[in-house]
């Protein structure tokens, strides 16, 4: 994702003349702040499942880490792939059977980070094993399969979170304190978009290899653009919404990569939301243009998200001061001038110290590392230091709506025609 301060594409056309950056306040400040400190007890032994380059670039990374946390153990079931995860965990056992690494008594907890059409053996092998379980969104390839996932960790006495990291990520909390507020006024619609240029096919040194490689340009194991990548946009839209769509309207082509793949490069779907709303979501990856981010227009402000980054714009009509004002950074946004909160202002304030000098507009640590330090919280039932509670994680139920929202969409896209959600889908029962 771009982390650019401040960019033209960083906004949607036609932006209101007035701009308002949104950063984290205090709540982040408190959360990053924390993040280093060690969670109360020993810590917690992790076996992960499926060492790609996802695991390698971030997963097995952020364990490595976090001071809670302890990798003991990695699967997958190509050796090349173990050698090279094997330089970022050196002292974990190596698996290539998923089966025996659950038979360890020195693996605690369990991330299942392989190829999502692959989650549900591994995922119920692992909970029938007794391991709290950190899966990878979506949670399957199928709603049948992942309502059997999602039941079995709902039944399980350990920890299910499914790996909607976006829901510990401190700036979208933020985002959702302003929501909340009403400093947005009556939502008129959404738009989220996820570009980048990336054929997602993979070399490698045999057909069959190459096969297993590139799953997520075949129909037959690949959930498209919606289940893979908008799954967390999406998640993210009915997050702040406080609700599910009723009907979604797709399509999509391949326009850019016409290497025999028959999986869409390219989608469009819009999603009818309670009270009238309207969510548009587009994603390509024959184009970077934009790259990922989530705009939610009110009658107000209009909220836009990115990962580690987020602004507020402001209508020419509003007059109400949100509070935040006092603590802003100036900075020039389209010709106009945008108003920036300061991760930290009161602290920064207390200290004698500018906010709009030395304040950080970023937060410091990556959504995954918060998600995977909320996930050891609820194992150990402890919150972090200096906090009251232990942090709210998205367990079966968000995992197995958020799967449904996702594959039901990319049918629409698939038909190109339009999907009502029928309430009963998103029952886990």
């Amino acid at each position: 994702m771009s982390n650019v301060i401040i960019d033209r594409r960083d906004f949607l056309k036609g932006a209101v003349a007035t701009a308002a950056l949104l950063v984290t306040a205090d709540e982040l400040l408190a959360a990053e702040a924390t993040a280093e400190a060690a969670i109360p007890g020993p810590p917690v032994k992790f076996g992960v499942v499926g060492v790609g380059e996802w695991a390698r670039k971030s997963i097995l990374p952020t364990l490595a880490r976090l001071p809670s946390a302890q990798i003991t153990a990695i699967c997958d079931t190509y050796e090349p792939c173990l050698n090279r995860a094997k330089e970022i965990a050196p002292s974990a056992t190596t698996f290539s059977d998923y089966r025996k690494l659950l038979e360890s008594p020195d693996v605690e907890a369990v991330v299942v980070a392989t190829p999502s059409h692959l989650h549900k053996d591994i995922a119920l092998a692992a909970i029938q094993a007794g391991k709290h379980l950190y899966c990878e969104a979506p949670l399957a390839t199928t709603i049948e399969d992942a309502k059997t996932i999602a039941l079995a960790g709902q039944g399980s006495k350990q920890v299910f979170q499914a790996g909607l990291q976006g829901r510990s990520n401190a700036m979208y909390r933020q985002g959702l304190k302003s929501m909340k507020a009403g400093e947005l006024g009556d939502i008129a619609q959404v738009y989220t978009q996820a570009n980048n240029r990336d054929s997602l096919r993979r070399v490698a040194p045999t057909p069959e290899r190459e096969q297993e490689l590139n799953w997520r340009v075949s129909r037959a194991t690949s959930p498209g653009l919606l289940g893979e990548i908008g799954i967390h946009n999406l998640d993210l839209v009915s997050w702040y919404l406080d609700g599910l769509p009723t009907a979604a309207i797709g399509s999509g082509a391949i326009t850019g990569w016409k290497d025999g793949r028959d999986v869409p490069d390219t989608v469009q779907c819009i999603f009818e939301y309670p009270n009238n709303i309207r969510a548009v979501f587009l994603s390509t990856v024959a184009n970077s243009f934009g790259g990922s981010y989530t705009a939610v227009q009110g009658s107000k402000c209009s909220l836009v998200m990115r990962e580690k980054r987020g602004w507020i714009t402001r209508e020419t009509d509003s007059k109400e001061d949100p509070g935040w004002l006092g603590y802003a950074k100036h900075e020039d946004c389209f010709g106009e001038t945008g108003y920036c909160i300061i991760a930290g202002s009161t602290a920064l304030l207390k200290a004698g110290k500018e906010p709009s000098k030395e304040g950080s507009l970023e937060p410091e640590h990556e959504a995954i590392y918060l998600a995977l330090e909320n996930f050891i919280c609820n194992i150990k039932q402890a919150p972090r230091s200096g906090e009251d509670e232990v942090p709210k994680i998205p367990g079966p139920l968000e995992g197995y709506q958020a799967a449904v929202v996702a594959l039901k969409a990319n049918e629409a896209v698939l038909s190109g025609s339009k999907v009502a959600y029928q309430s009963a889908w998103f029952d886990l029962k």
